[in-house]
């Protein structure tokens, strides 16, 4: 009996491209002994829902779309028992595909199609942020909603570049916060401009590895890359520059691991999760799920 696969794909994402790709895309699902379901997703959250309610009928789930698209399709598959969540494809169709990246996956949709269809199994950990499920990374601070707050038609004319001509408009106006951090290790309270939780080697298409010593996306530990409060703009790129050196300690920054966060500040913060918006609260719990999602990427040379 020929396996099912469902395919479901954000036909917006990117700039359509996907449209240009669906006969190639099916033509390998085919080939590769699958009988495919084919389904559009129609509005927000729709993939999360549709999975959620209809996944356990397929034996591979391949989608198409950007890390929102992937962020609903990781929340569908954790609203089931840990031996029900089938393998899981990505084809990268958005503008920073950054945990495409992080799994080698290339941008190619065809490449991609491939590797969905005929790839290896890989167990990664989930992040939990206040009980809501994220992939990779979770934000807040300075530059963090640009994903989300920049235009879909901006970001379809001019790729990321939209992103960095939005984060140059808002250099001006960056802001801290005053938290409180209890992690493994202890306790750390900053002013902080940005903070970043990550399980990824790309973040806001800049490769992270190197940066953070010993990456691991199925290791039960996720970053946490702190930037201070800095006076000026230039203060600012000095700790980022530092982090890029691959600097492990700096004055404007604290990188470290854990298995568990928790966030404490006075006044509301803004969160993203996966480039989209998180909500706003005072206190956030995250807790990493280890290897509790099974993506298949590419086989070993």
């Amino acid at each position: 009996m020929p396996k099912k696969l469902l395919f479901i794909f954000n036909p917006y994402s990117g700039k359509g491209q996907i449209k240009n790709h669906l006969t190639n895309i099916i033509d390998i699902f085919t080939k590769a002994g699958y009988d495919t379901t084919i389904r559009p997703t129609q509005c927000h959250l729709d993939a999360y829902q549709y999975i959620s309610q209809n996944v356990k009928k397929y034996d591979r789930l391949v989608v198409s779309g950007g890390d929102g698209t992937l962020n609903e399709a990781v929340k569908g598959l954790m609203t089931l028992e840990p031996f029900e969540r089938i393998p899981l494809g990505y084809i990268p169709a958005g503008t920073a595909n950054d945990f495409a990246s992080t799994l080698n996956i290339p941008k190619n949709m065809v490449s991609a199609a491939k590797i969905a269809a005929d790839g290896m199994p890989f167990k990664c950990d989930i992040g939990c942020f206040n009980g809501e499920y994220f992939n990779y990374v979770a934000a807040f601070g300075a530059f963090t909603d640009v994903s989300y707050g920049t235009p879909q038609g901006t970001k379809n004319i001019l790729g990321q570049g939209a992103y960095i001509l939005e984060a140059i408009r808002r250099l001006p106006s960056i802001s801290s916060h005053n938290v409180k951090i209890i992690h493994d290790s202890g306790v750390t309270e900053e002013n902080i401009a940005l903070c970043i939780v990550l399980n990824a080697t790309y973040v806001g298409g800049i490769h992270a590895d190197g940066k953070f010593e010993n990456i691991s996306l199925n290791d039960g530990l996720f970053e946490l890359l702190v930037f201070k409060h800095a006076d000026n703009i230039i203060d600012f790129q000095a700790a980022f520059s530092g982090i890029m050196k691959g600097e492990q300690v700096g004055k404007g920054y604290v990188i470290l691991k854990s298995s568990k966060f928790e966030f404490i500040s006075h006044d509301e913060i803004e969160w993203t999760l996966d480039g989209e918006y998180g909500g706003n609260t005072r206190k956030v719990s995250i807790e990493v799920i280890p290897q509790a999602i099974t993506y298949i990427v590419p086989k070993k040379q």
